[in-house]
């Protein structure tokens, strides 16, 4: 299974105000594991970039003057991308500019067939559309899916597209249940032997440890919590899951 995480930047918010792709930023998951395999490529946007836009992104006029405009670069990424599972957060963003890029591409060739779109090279998931699912009535922007799983995003001063699509990456495994690498101290994970996996044993010596149980009240609580989780959810309860296979 091929999947590509992918992330742009740009010179505005809006496609059909003619704001254009200045970065793309793509890597690549291997059944569900990170690879070397990268693709990065800055773009001349051929017009001004928003001042507002340069706030976020740090990326200036002056330093794409010598980039490559999209048409130049297009056959490299799309084969990159050919064939993948593309996760996006707040795909229809990125999407519509890509594809706003490819129109204008064709529309400048005279070409009378209708303008190639992303989606049909690629599947799209939407990671912010599967988050919202997941944490209903939650934040949900990436820095705030970083705090909820723990993923170090303190290199993330300025967006960049690349640097957006690794820290993405590492949000989406943790979000759908799996993990970027065994052991692996730079994103998150524990070594053998470090502080934050030493094994505390008890003390044999010890008093027993008083169990206390939940009275019927605490626990027709505790089910009607479940239940409004799960509702909320849209069904997607893990201990709702459990008590049902264990009954």
């Amino acid at each position: 299974m091929r999947q590509v995480v992918l992330d742009t930047e740009t010179t505005g918010l809006d496609p059909e105000e003619g704001h254009r792709i200045i970065e793309i930023g793509c890597v690549e998951l291997i059944d569900r594991r990170l690879t070397d395999n990268r693709y990065q490529q800055y773009l001349n946007p051929e017009r001004e970039i928003e001042s507002a836009a340069i706030e976020v992104h740090g990326i200036t006029n002056e330093t794409l003057a010598d980039k490559p405009r999209f048409a130049d670069i297009v056959q490299d990424f799309l084969e990159f991308v050919k064939g993948a599972e593309l996760i996006i957060h707040n795909a229809p963003f990125d999407v519509g500019f890509i594809n706003y890029e490819m129109k204008r591409m064709h529309d400048e060739s005279g070409k009378g067939t209708e303008a190639a779109k992303i989606e049909d090279f690629c599947t799209v998931t939407d990671s912010l559309a599967l988050a919202r699912k997941l944490h209903p009535g939650q934040k949900n922007d990436l820095d705030s899916l970083c705090k909820r799983y723990n993923v170090d995003n303190t290199q993330r001063t300025l967006h960049g597209a690349l640097l957006d699509a690794e820290i993405l990456a590492d949000v989406y495994l943790a979000m759908t249940g799996g993990q970027t690498g065994l052991f692996e101290d730079s994103r998150g994970f524990s070594a053998p032997g470090s502080a934050h996996s030493k094994i505390r044993r008890i003390d044999p010596d010890r008093p027993r440890l008083l169990v206390i149980k939940p009275a019927a009240e605490e626990l027709a609580a505790h089910q009607a919590w479940l239940d409004e989780i799960d509702k909320k959810s849209g069904g997607r309860c893990l201990w709702k899951k459990l008590e049902t296979s264990e009954t």
